[in-house]
């Protein structure tokens, strides 16, 4: 017998992402759909709270993913002993893409949590994984970011602290692929994590943004305040965003 392929969404603990599903499970069905989270174990404790609100909204539980060789990040960093280049971070692959591969099978339809300001990343998803099928609702419904924060908010669910502190992700608390203002809002909030991260990069000798003579800076070089400055997200529901909670 055929069996229709399974629906797998890939939740982050994100507001974007947990749209994504719960526009999914109205389209597919409770049956067909798996939610999974890959912990990388180093995101902000109240994620958990977040998470389980949300397996409330969706009225399905999650599938939470964690590598069986890495506890979090830092010791992906501390093992390889590289932290990130211009290709990406180490910890990307080992603690998301690895147990995200070994749960899904190549029949899966991917749901993921691309909102309409990140169209160019979708294509390029979709092009170098030319034979897997995946989806964007988000994109789909016109949603933004800021749709996405208003209706998880309208839904009853308090964000996730990262947000509230003014963070425009829900990522894990000292992402070597942040900028400099990202960075000066971890040392602001999470001065241990920023510490930590400093000695770690002087110990494997991984500067992290470009300087004009060709060498990189790192962090115990970082003025305090160069960068952007980071306020609460923007919470705003547009036309489309109204249409979106109607169909839900």
């Amino acid at each position: 017998m055929r069996t229709e392929p399974r629906i797998v969404c890939r939740f982050s603990c994100g507001a974007a992402s947990a749209v994504a599903t719960k526009l999914t499970l109205k389209k597919y069905g409770k049956e067909r759909v798996e939610i999974t989270y890959c912990d990388p174990g180093s995101e902000h404790e109240d994620n958990k709270r977040f998470l389980a609100d949300c397996e409330v909204w969706f009225d399905k539980p999650v599938t939470v993913l964690k590598s069986d060789k890495y506890k979090d990040t830092w010791a992906v960093w501390e093992s390889e002993r590289f932290i990130a280049s211009i290709h990406g971070a180490p910890c990307t692959g080992a603690l998301k893409r690895e147990p995200a591969y070994s749960f899904e099978r190549p029949s899966d339809i991917l749901v993921l949590g691309y909102t309409v300001e990140e169209q160019g990343r979708f294509d390029r998803i979709r092009e170098q994984n030319f034979e897997k099928t995946i989806e964007a609702p988000l994109i789909d419904a016109g949603l933004c970011k800021s749709d996405c924060l208003a209706m998880i908010e309208r839904a009853g669910i308090e964000l996730p602290a990262m947000y509230k502190l003014g963070f425009q992700n829900n990522n894990c608390i000292g992402c070597p692929k942040g900028g400099r203002g990202y960075w000066n809002m971890i040392r602001k909030h999470f001065p241990d994590r920023f510490e930590r991260m400093a000695k770690l990069q002087r110990e494997v000798g991984c500067g992290f943004w470009p300087n004009k003579d060709g060498t990189r800076q790192y962090l115990d070089e970082l003025e305090p305040d160069r960068g952007e400055q980071y306020t609460e997200p923007n919470i705003d529901c547009s036309i489309l965003c109204h249409i979106a909670e109607g169909d839900l």
